[in-house]
């Protein structure tokens, strides 16, 4: 695990206001990477902010926008991440930057203007080690509206408020986060063994060793979805086996709402094996394509027809390969012991 201890070049607080280190992991993003650092840097915030930017070795143009951002503005900083994986990333930045506040911020991420300014004051009015709000999913193509309405719902993504919304209040996990430094010290930052589910994994250790997660739904960044099928049903599939691997690390992190994807593909497995013996077994299927159905007509309501279309599609991706990727999810990935 990693220690990050306060710079002692850190700057004080302007007019009570702490300084921020906003930390990027970043790879493949030279379409957005500009836009989003510069939504970072106009921030209505009244103390100082430094961006630190983890870059990959990315396949296309990244490293030079990257570079030339930092060239142009002396609060940006770059440092590299050979490996090119999220957590990498994540504890490279941190370890780089100077403040007592960390923000993550990812590469394509579009905030509001006065994200930080709410973060802090969420930070001060809670006493929460880690705050943030709703990952608001928002499409262009008929596709991506579609997923952004699943990823909305609770019949795509469950309950979890930083996808649905909510009141403000205590929650296992949010999404990205604003953290107080010495939170991410005391838990060893991110684990690097988690290539996906990192968030909800530290999350998880904060919260086991005392700490206050917070969800703010004033602090809403927009996310744009995947925008076919096969990248969907990949991002998936992913979250389903790390999650796996989390539940396999720590013991009674699993309840109903993560078991439901598993549980469907199972049946739904099962019914088509054996209805050419026992034909009522195509209940199983015949009822979740039934129940999609109904689900995309009642989430769907207002949407265009091209759009609602879709739904039925998106959502048996998003749980199927969830289902999937959990059950398949190979236990050499656990976390070797210490």
């Amino acid at each position: 695990m990693k220690q990050f201890p306060d710079s002692p070049h850190a700057p004080a607080e302007t007019h009570g206001w702490p300084p921020i280190s906003v930390v990027m992991p970043v790879l493949n993003e030279e379409r957005h990477l500009r836009e989003a650092v510069d939504m970072v840097l106009a921030q209505s915030y009244p103390g100082e902010i430094e961006v630190v930017l983890a870059v990959g070795p990315s396949h296309d143009r990244t490293q030079e926008v990257a570079d030339a951002i930092a060239a142009a503005d002396r609060r940006v900083t770059v440092v590299p991440n050979p490996t090119g994986r999220t957590p990498n990333a994540l504890n490279a930045a941190i370890a780089a930057s100077r403040n007592g506040i960390i923000a993550r911020v990812d590469g394509h991420a579009m905030l509001p203007s006065d994200y930080l300014r709410v973060a802090v004051e969420t930070l001060r009015e809670t006493g929460a080690d880690n705050v943030g709000g709703v990952m608001a999913a928002e499409g262009i193509t008929p596709f991506e509206k579609a997923v952004a309405c699943a990823m909305t719902s609770k019949i795509g993504v469950g309950a979890a408020a930083f996808h649905v919304g909510g009141t403000a209040g205590p929650a296992d996990t949010v999404y990205l986060g604003v953290f107080r430094r010495a939170a991410l010290d005391r838990v060893g930052g991110y684990d690097e063994h988690f290539q996906r589910a990192q968030d909800w994994e530290m999350n998880h250790r904060i919260r086991q060793t005392g700490g206050l997660v917070w969800f703010q739904p004033r602090m809403r960044v927009s996310y744009r979805p995947r925008p076919n099928v096969k990248a969907l049903a990949k991002q998936y599939f992913h979250y389903g086996r790390w999650r796996r691997v989390v539940s396999r690390t720590h013991e009674g992190t699993i309840n109903l709402r993560y078991l439901a994807p598993p549980a469907a593909v199972l049946a739904i497995l099962l019914g088509l094996v054996i209805s050419p013996l026992f034909p009522l077994a195509l209940i199983a299927p015949g009822g979740y394509a039934v129940a999609i159905v109904a689900g995309s007509l009642l989430t769907g309501s207002g949407l265009p027809g091209a759009v609602k279309a879709r739904l039925p599609i998106v959502y048996a991706a998003m749980h199927m390969s969830w289902g999937w990727g959990f059950l398949t999810s190979p236990r050499r990935l656990a976390r070797p012991p210490h």
